[in-house]
């Protein structure tokens, strides 16, 4: 048996990956990230825990260019509570957050939820459902969880739970997830064709295990990632040479990488980086 891909090492605070308006949104939650232990590591990336505390202040919407992942999460809030399944989200991500309350998230791995449940994760892509409509024997974890005094034992509980099954190994997801993390890590990869020629499989080959792993298509994932770096770039300043920073993104010119940054993000690169800047300086003058 191949070895199986290793997860990479769970981010700690700085990493803000994917998170739109990084420094503005740590202003109105907490982000924890705990990782996974080894009975659960072939299928979970890391647990991730939101708090806030917005009684007295508006609501505030947070905005996140979601990773190609299934997250399962306990959430109690003054709006909805309860344990839920999120498929892949292949828009952008909002979320009001108002009042007070709390969301303990499970992020599998690429694939991860597929290879564990056996389920074709392409019919959960853009739909949030009831943690027992999917998982039905996890009757009463909801429960447990939201009750738990501490995020390690919320922890314990689900890796129980979820420990407990035996899975079998599965070659097509440990080949998806090595596929999926040369996607994220190297940026020349900009073309699914490459892809393919790299791994030697089809696109259709691809695109069927994409659709039933990870619920969403290798353009798309590519595209994610790219978006997702870039958004990173800007939020750090990077917004003097645009032209550069498409190139270097694979994007064929920066009017190409314009357009879809502003289709997804909601504003265009210039202004989002200094929309980010101006953030980060009110974060920086309240603490000196």
């Amino acid at each position: 048996m191949a070895e199986f891909p290793l997860a990479r090492a769970t981010p700690g605070p700085q990493d803000v990956k994917g998170i739109l308006h990084p420094d503005e949104q740590a202003r109105h939650r907490s982000l924890v990230r705990l990782p996974p232990g080894p009975s659960v590591a072939r299928f979970v990336e890391w647990y991730w825990v939101v708090r806030w505390d917005l009684r007295g202040r508006p609501p505030y919407f947070a905005e996140v260019l979601s990773f190609p992942c299934v997250n399962i999460t306990f959430e109690r809030t003054e709006t909805r509570s309860g344990g839920f399944v999120n498929g892949v989200v292949t828009t952008k991500f909002v979320r009001e957050l108002g009042g007070l309350g709390e969301t303990f998230g499970i992020r599998f791995r690429a694939g991860g939820f597929g290879a564990y449940t056996g389920l074709d994760v392409g019919a959960l892509r853009d739909t949030s459902v009831g943690l027992e409509e999917v998982i039905p024997e996890a009757a009463g974890l909801t429960a447990r969880v939201l009750e738990a005094s501490s995020d390690a034992e919320r922890r314990d509980l689900v890796e129980e739970f979820f420990g407990s099954r035996r899975v079998p190994d599965d070659p097509t997801y440990r080949s998806v997830l090595r596929i999926v993390a040369a996607m994220e890590r190297d940026t020349e990869l900009t073309r699914v064709d490459q892809v393919s020629e790299r791994f030697g499989v089809t696109a259709r080959t691809l695109q069927r295990a994409f659709r039933r792993y990870v619920g969403a298509s290798p353009k798309w994932v590519l595209r994610r990632y790219r978006l997702q770096d870039g958004a990173n770039l800007l939020a750090r300043g990077r917004f003097e040479d645009l032209a550069a920073l498409a190139a270097e993104l694979g994007y064929f010119d920066q009017a190409h990488f314009s357009r879809e940054f502003t289709a997804e993000v909601g504003m265009a690169p210039l202004e989002y980086a200094k929309n980010s800047i101006r953030s980060r300086d009110e974060v920086t003058s309240k603490v000196f």
